[in-house]
């Protein structure tokens, strides 16, 4: 149990009705200090409203949210959040260096202090020669950039980031997660919500799944993954007979009928993929069970003529859990 000083957020039993929908039923999240998290869920999972509320800009039907010890919303918490959101929350027609003054004042930093703010950020985003150049002229990573430096001007120490990297290359992407790397090691908490579950395994220490209004499923990636669909890992192989691809050769419908006796018996346990013309099985201990597999194929006249190793990730542990694709 994490001690009440040690939390950054705290949702305790959160409950959200539109009408007569309702949309949060009974969530309840914690985050550590300096905790990073990635936040997942299905549309619909209730995610959005979740972050509003967190943001203090939905009233709850019932529970709380506490942002370190303070409630959501009120001006103490909001002080120690920073928000960066899905949408290029700036003023096309400013320039990079005066939509972070303009920042900076709703931030509240005096004059002082926002102007050594601003010179700051301007630096650490790599942007200082392009401080005075109007932002609609920047690419899509470079006003990603500023956007994220309008969101933490204030120094806060829990960032809640919503899909920071659509639409950015990659070298962009890269650049943005180095600075929440930098942000991190600084000591703030970061909330991630993403649909790129790649960022989600690289860029959290712990991973929060929603659906249907509550949390179904946190932990760090590993304990996911055994908790659910267990390590087995997918052996997936081209096979080929006499030089020829077994896929191609015969129709999948028909294929068993086929195989000769020998040729069956040694792909017993293996299904075939039409679509992607592969045969494919689950193994729990590699070393031990693929050596004999082999040599039975090899004993059969039968040739592997390419082999992959297919190991659990997280995509497979959100389709387990929700049933769903992530975007749909």
């Amino acid at each position: 149990m994490i001690a009440q000083e040690e939390l950054a957020l705290q949702c305790l039993n959160v409950r959200k009705t539109f009408g007569s929908i309702e949309v949060l039923k009974g969530l309840n999240l914690r985050v550590s200090r300096g905790e990073r998290i990635a936040l997942l869920g299905p549309n619909g999972a209730g995610k959005t409203t979740l972050v509003r509320a967190i943001c203090g800009r939905v009233t709850l039907s019932q529970g709380k949210i506490e942002l370190f010890g303070q409630a959501a919303g009120s001006s103490l918490a909001s002080k120690k959040l920073g928000v960066v959101p899905q949408e290029i929350a700036l003023y096309g027609d400013l320039t990079a260096k005066e939509n972070l003054e303009i920042f900076a004042k709703l931030h509240g930093l005096g004059r002082r202090e926002g102007r050594r703010r601003v010179e700051e950020v301007l630096e650490w985003i790599g942007l200082r020669d392009r401080a005075d150049q109007l932002l609609k002229s920047f690419s899509g990573g470079m006003k990603r950039r500023v956007n994220l430096a309008c969101g933490i001007l204030h120094k806060p120490p829990l960032i809640l980031l919503d899909e920071p990297t659509v639409g950015v290359d990659p070298q962009s992407r890269q650049r943005i997660f180095e600075m929440l790397d930098e942000l991190n090691q600084q000591g703030a908490a970061i909330v991630l919500t993403t649909h790129h579950l790649e960022e989600a395994e690289q860029q959290s220490e712990r991973i929060v799944i929603m659906d249907h209004g509550k949390v179904i499923a946190e932990g760090a990636l590993n304990d996911l993954i055994e908790q659910t669909i267990g390590h087995r890992r997918q052996l997936v192989m081209q096979v080929e007979r006499a030089g020829h691809d077994l896929g191609s050769s015969v129709e999948a419908a028909v294929l068993g009928d086929r195989l000769t006796v020998v040729e069956a018996e040694a792909l017993q346990g293996f299904q075939f993929a039409s679509q992607v013309n592969a045969w494919s099985t689950e193994v729990r201990d590699v070393a031990r069970e693929l050596p004999p597999m082999i040599a039975k194929l090899n004993n059969s006249g039968l040739k592997i003529a390419d082999l992959e190793i297919r190991s659990p990730n997280l995509h497979h542990v959100f389709i387990h859990l929700t049933g769903r694709e992530l975007r749909e």
